[in-house]
Parts: structure tokens; sequence; C-alpha cells
């Protein structure tokens, strides 16, 4: 979708068998070398990273994750144990977590499912079947309701149109029919709005944002903020905001975590983790031109150590 780059691509001269015995070699003895360990997690492909895992399974007979799982602590733990996963298997991971136990966490399930494409959708309800022998779509059934659920239910069918094609006339009727459900009357049907933003492709969308601010003078952004409200309110925005510009969502979301006191170093884990193959690099720039500081000074200055030090590897 458009021009985007990653700050993470195949490692060249890479060997599976060298970079396990080296993280062997971090992991032994007294203390370990964690600028080794950084080096090899932050500067290979989620491929490759699966490569080593097996490759050190084979040759030392242990899971290389058990293994830093000990051997490390605190956020870096986390960011290395992230990195051990396909980004698929990640966010199945976080999925999970966020419905298992008493209550859920929302935010996270709008954070994921809004701003996946189809295949990343596929792979991930794969993933979670494979490590937790359970149906996504059964788990957020049960454990949200209303026209939230129907958004994200809507959104896991993966049914999205991918191309790029524009179809004017359509545009012009999604955003008469977007308006008809919004704020012309009140108790908006909702399920027009999810069938136009689950299924339309980006291009089309945006398309139908321009047609509907023409024809009612406002844009639709603002109609959501003032027709619905809580955890919908947030899926429609994150679904608008994502179509107009997914690396500027992710830019704004990243400021978020780090803006004022206290970090949500989950949040940061997360999106570089999963973005770093994708569009880390427009991400930055992004970032760079909408808070005039570069993302790597603001990680900087609001993280430290080994931490700080591997998300900043990811960067590069």
């Amino acid at each position: 979708m458009g021009n985007f780059h990653p700050t993470i691509r195949h490692h060249h001269d890479f060997d599976a068998e060298q970079d396990a015995k080296k993280l062997q070699k971090a992991c032994k003895g007294m203390g370990t070398n964690e600028k080794a360990i950084i080096e090899i997690l932050a500067n290979r492909s989620s491929d490759q990273r699966q490569a080593i895992k097996q490759k050190y399974k084979t040759m030392f007979g242990k899971d290389l994750d058990a293994v830093l799982k000990s051997e490390l602590s605190g956020d870096f733990r986390k960011t290395a144990l992230a990195l051990l996963f396909r980004p698929c298997e990640f966010d199945a991971q976080e999925l999970r977590k966020a419905m298992k136990g008493a209550g859920t966490n929302e935010s996270l399930l709008i954070q994921i499912l809004c701003t996946r494409d189809n295949k990343q959708i596929r792979n991930i309800k794969e993933a979670y079947k494979r490590l937790h022998d359970r149906d996504l779509e059964k788990d957020v059934q049960s454990e949200t309701s209303g026209y939230f659920r129907k958004i994200l239910i809507s959104l896991l069918q993966a049914n999205r149109d991918e191309g790029l094609d524009i179809n004017k006339d359509l545009a012009g009727q999604d955003a008469k029919t977007l308006y008809e459900a919004g704020e012309a009357r009140w108790g908006s049907d909702e399920s027009e709005f999810n069938v136009i933003l689950a299924s339309r492709n980006y291009m089309q969308l945006r398309a139908t944002f321009k047609a509907y601010e023409i024809l009612h003078g406002k844009n639709l952004e603002d109609v959501i903020k003032s027709e619905t409200s809580g955890d919908l309110k947030k899926a429609y925005l994150t679904i608008v905001q994502c179509t107009k510009d997914c690396q500027g969502y992710f830019a704004k979301k990243l400021y978020k975590a780090m803006k004022g006191a206290g970090t949500d170093e989950d949040t940061l884990i997360r999106i570089l983790v999963t973005r770093a193959e994708i569009d880390l690099e427009t991400i930055k720039q992004k970032y760079l031109e909408l808070y005039k500081k570069s993302l790597a000074d603001a990680i900087k200055s609001d993280t430290s150590g080994d931490f700080c030090k591997i998300l900043l590897a990811l960067l590069h």
C-alpha cells in the first residue's frame, strides 16, 4: 500500500550456525553478553531468526527462548523474546494476553485487528490456533459485545479488497450511505459502516472520505467522534486514520507511548517489533515530520540500558 520502507531486511552473509554459536557463547558462563544478543536479534529478518532458533535447538538441545528468558530480564527480555516470534505469532500472543483472565484489553484488540491487512489477519488466526489451540474469532466473539464486536468480526474475515482501483461512483454512493447511517438519524446503523470500513480497499476508502467531506462539509473523523463512543469510536477512528496514513498512525502511537510521565514500553516493543520489516523506516520519517525530533532521540531520552540499545538497533 503505497511507498514505504522497512528498517530490517534479510541479512546478507547470514549463517544460522554461526549465529547460534555466538548466542550460546553470549549466554554461557558468568554474565551475559547483551551486546552480542542485540547485534544478532535486531539485525536479522524474522525468517532468519526462525532458522537460528531451529539451529540452536539442534546444536545445543535447548530452546533459545527458554535460555534467553532465564538470562535476561525486564523490557529487554520482553523485546528479545518478541523478536523470536514471527510477527503473526507475536500478534497472536498479544491478542491472547488481551483476552485471558478477567477483563479484556480492548485497546490492544483495536491496535492489532484494525491495522493489519488480510494476509496478516489470516496468519494471525492460524498462529493463534497453533499456539493456543483456540479459535481467535470465537474468543473475540465471547470477549466483546455490541457494534464493537461486529466491526472486529468483520475485520477478522480478512475480506478487504486489496486492489488499488478507485471507483468514483461507489465512493459517492458509500459517502452517502455513511452519512445516512450516521449523523442524519439517531441510533446510527453501524452495520453499513462495517461493510464499507472492513471491505473496501484503502485507496477507495480515501476517495470515500474525500467525497464525504465534499458532500457534507465535515470530515468523517469528527462525525465518528460525535456519533459514537468508547471502544467502537476507537476502532472506527483507528481504521480511518490507518486508511489515510498508516505510518502516521503508528508515529502518533509511539509519541503517545512516550509523552508525559512514564513510558508505555509494551507499545514501543509492539510497534517496533511488528513494523520493522514492513514500514518502520517510513514511520521514522513521519515521526520526524510530525514532532521535529527523531524517533531515535525520543527513545534515547525515554528508555535506558539494553532495552534502549535493542530498540535503537531495530531502528537502523
